[in-house]
């Protein structure tokens, strides 16, 4: 189907009613809606979901079944303060930022000012690191703050809304299209840092707690993505974190690695 939509003429014109983010609307409040509830089965048996990890509950529509809670102390999160934490369960490729903050994601190329929109933040992380947390529909929707803190208010960047499966990136720079939301940390560890959220196709809605100023706890929920495949993004400052080698080891091989909430991907820098 995706080959399709980004490959063939008749496809991209499809795509493009596909991507407005009102239709993204519509079909988040249809999700909302009781009527969705017949999707949940089949969700479940398509995607082959194990939800031994989740309470057991009620969902009276299918985007409550697609932010379901997780059993109590199922992801903890590393208590070590020097540990940076994957805010997400997801798949993460370690990225460095060269001294033009420009990065390649899936033989695509994006500037940190094209996500940021913000020429003075983006030089900020020159020379630091991207990290990208893909999730996929079966992955646990929820994610929070890697680290104690203060954050800023939230900037919604509003876009296109692009799936970000690979085969779509072949076509267009996806995250620079995509609505995305982003907030700056001031963390107690890890210096300044940016986490952003970004929405898929038919994802309208990036669902954060705490729009405003405050402080953060170090694994306190940040919010919510509701259905579809969706990313986070880190940028981290230069030397602010040692990332593990397995996993840049994994970025080098062109690979993904698999990490859970809460669960250590760093160590404090020099």
């Amino acid at each position: 189907m995706l080959t399709f939509l980004y490959h063939t003429p008749v496809g991209r014109c499809l795509l493009k009613a596909l991507t407005k983010p009102a239709l993204s609307k519509t079909v988040g409040r249809f999700l909302d809606s009781p009527a969705s509830r017949f999707l949940i089965p089949v969700f479940i048996r398509q995607n082959r979901l194990d939800l031994s990890d989740y309470r057991k509950e009620e969902w009276p529509c299918f985007n409550s079944f697609f932010v379901r809670n997780l059993k109590e102390d199922i992801r903890p999160v590393d208590p070590d303060k020097n540990h940076l934490i994957a805010p997400c369960d997801g798949l993460l490729t370690a990225l460095p930022i060269d001294r033009q903050s420009v990065f390649a994601i899936k033989d695509s190329y994006y500037t940190v000012f094209d996500l940021l929109k913000s020429r003075g933040l983006a030089e900020a992380f020159s020379g630091g690191q991207c990290l990208i947390f893909r999730l996929t529909p079966s992955h646990y929707h929820h994610y929070c703050y890697p680290d104690n803190g203060i954050k800023s208010e939230n900037r919604f960047l509003p876009g296109i809304l692009h799936t970000v499966q690979p085969i779509a990136t072949e076509a267009c720079p996806v995250y620079r299209q995509n609505s995305r939301e982003y907030t700056v940390l001031r963390t107690e560890n890890f210096g300044d840092m940016v986490m952003m959220e970004v929405g898929a196709m038919l994802v309208g809605r990036i669902c954060n707690d705490q729009p405003g100023k405050g402080r953060i706890l170090r694994g306190q929920e940040k919010g919510r993505f509701e259905f579809g495949g969706s990313t986070i993004l880190l940028l981290l400052q230069r030397d602010a974190v040692k990332i593990k080698e397995e996993i840049l080891n994994a970025t080098a091989r062109g690979e993904e690695y698999p990490v859970r909430l809460g669960e250590q991907i760093g160590t404090k820098g020099a």
